[in-house]
């Protein structure tokens, strides 16, 4: 009788064990998976403070002279009077 009672408190000493054993294991999974994706979004905040800080940039410089006559050539196909462009077809 004595040696049944050693026996299931083995058994039920080995099974604790091993649903601790993964328990533990899937916790470290998820908590790598949710560091990687700290990492993923702690960049793409970064590029878009990047974004950002270049859209204020061409915000301060849309009323500058060099802004306008730039958006007017690029855009509007817009030029000087007597201001000539060539362009070379033949390649």
């Amino acid at each position: 009788m004595k040696k049944n009672k050693k026996i299931y408190r083995k058994l039920f000493i080995v099974i604790i064990a091993t649903y601790v054993i993964f328990t533990i294991a899937n916790q470290q999974k998820t908590l790598n998976q949710y560091s990687q994706s700290i990492d993923k979004l702690s960049q793409k905040i970064n590029e878009e403070q990047e974004y950002k800080e270049e859209l204020a940039k061409q915000k301060e410089d849309v009323n500058s002279l060099e802004f306008i006559e730039q958006t007017a050539r690029e855009k509007l196909d817009m030029y000087y009077p007597n201001e000539r462009l060539y362009v070379d077809n033949g390649m």
